[in-house]
């Protein structure tokens, strides 16, 4: 694994890029500065073709679409990112259930 803050060849090779939302609930009067800090860092269509061919793309949602991923990457083909929200959904309804019958 390579840390880096260079977007050029930063997903090289990879198994998965993942991503993040620039401005979480609660951040919201902080979003003109990191719309600034971050600008360059978007995952876009030239980041997932530097990955390998099976590459999977997650992100956590909520997506904000131009900011830290284009639209055709989080709806495109190496997007699992629909799915990763539904298996937390189901992991969570998990936790809950454990909770309530030892209740």
């Amino acid at each position: 694994m390579e840390i880096t803050d260079k977007m050029e060849n930063a997903a090289e090779d990879a198994d998965v890029v993942a991503t993040d939302t620039w401005v979480s609930m609660g951040d919201e009067s902080e979003k003109e500065k990191r719309i600034k800090d971050f600008r360059g860092y978007t995952i876009t269509k030239k980041v997932i073709d530097q990955a390998k061919p099976d590459v999977i793309f997650m992100h956590c949602l909520p997506a904000y679409y131009g900011y830290e991923v284009t639209r055709d990457v989080a709806y495109g083909k190496h997007s699992v990112i629909f799915d990763e929200a539904e298996n937390r959904l189901w992991a969570q309804a998990a936790i809950l259930i454990k909770f309530l019958i030892q209740g």
